[in-house]
């Protein structure tokens, strides 16, 4: 190589370094703010996940993978400052992405319901829900299940994404209940007094709030009864024990009253026995 030859490479190096130093400069300084970003949203993540109750297997997993993500955008920037071409790559990408969550889309569908219910809490763990058609304690809120422990101990695994697409019944998230039991009297009865008669039940019920009042009013007519509504508040925890010891109560109150409860048999009133 001659000296014409050399001085032209070095000025045409020279020339080159000049145009690609602000850009090299720039595609490192994203990767090195951008490698900091994924650092701190990873531990935003690792935080939820810790939260959602998951096993440190599938929590280290979706930690991996997120990671992978984002620092393959952030490489993808950088690159795209040096000038590459990473339509086609990001073409691919998206194209890997989109078989995977077709192949996963239940899976998906639980992860992403999952923590829509740790941002916006419709329930806590230890509160009495009605999901759909299954009623029970919330015991873990897990990142793709709901558990819930019913009265008769009895684990229920819900898939969270069956939760967010039902109605969801909280009966912790206020202070107190109304439960709604229905009782039948005989049309002969007076209604007055069986009104007071259930009142003093409920009164001498500790497990029964009186403040606010319970409600109790006629609902309906039968045939051959008349159906009372009675609604006594209780707290959450008091559900099933309040319900059963209830109808206990308000049954030996009539019986001590003398109050006739309506059923059918043949055309006569009968007594319900202790």
């Amino acid at each position: 190589m001659d000296a014409a030859n050399l001085n032209d490479f070095i000025k045409n190096l020279g020339t080159w370094i000049w145009e690609i130093a602000p850009k090299f400069i720039l595609a490192i300084s994203i990767l090195l703010i951008g490698f900091w970003l994924v650092k701190k949203v990873l531990l935003v993540l690792h935080r939820i996940l810790a939260k959602a109750f998951i096993s440190p297997e599938l929590e280290g997993f979706l930690t991996s993978m997120a990671s992978i993500a984002l620092k393959i955008i952030v490489v993808l920037f950088a690159a795209g400052t040096l000038g590459f071409q990473v339509s086609s790559i990001v073409g691919v990408l998206a194209g890997i992405v989109f078989a995977i969550g077709l192949a996963l889309q239940g899976f998906l569908g639980n992860f992403a319901s999952g923590m829509t219910i740790i941002f916006f809490k419709p329930y806590k763990v230890g509160d009495w829900v009605q999901i759909s058609d299954v009623f029970g304690r919330v015991e873990r809120i897990e990142i793709f299940n709901t558990l819930l422990v019913t009265p008769g101990n009895k684990t229920l695994i819900v898939p969270n994404g069956k939760v967010t697409d039902s109605i969801i019944t909280n009966f912790s998230m206020k202070n107190y209940i109304r439960l709604e039991l229905k009782v039948t009297m005989a049309y002969s009865e007076s209604f007055p007094k069986v009104r007071e008669t259930i009142e003093k039940a409920l009164h001498n019920f500790p497990v029964i709030l009186q403040e606010p009042a319970p409600i109790i009013g006629i609902e309906s007519f039968d045939s051959h009864n008349i159906l009372v509504s009675v609604r006594p508040c209780i707290l959450p925890d008091d559900y099933w024990t309040a319900t059963f010891e209830t109808y206990q109560r308000i049954k030996h109150a009539f019986n001590e009253s003398g109050i006739e409860v309506a059923y059918s048999e043949g055309i006569e009133l009968g007594k319900i026995g202790d």
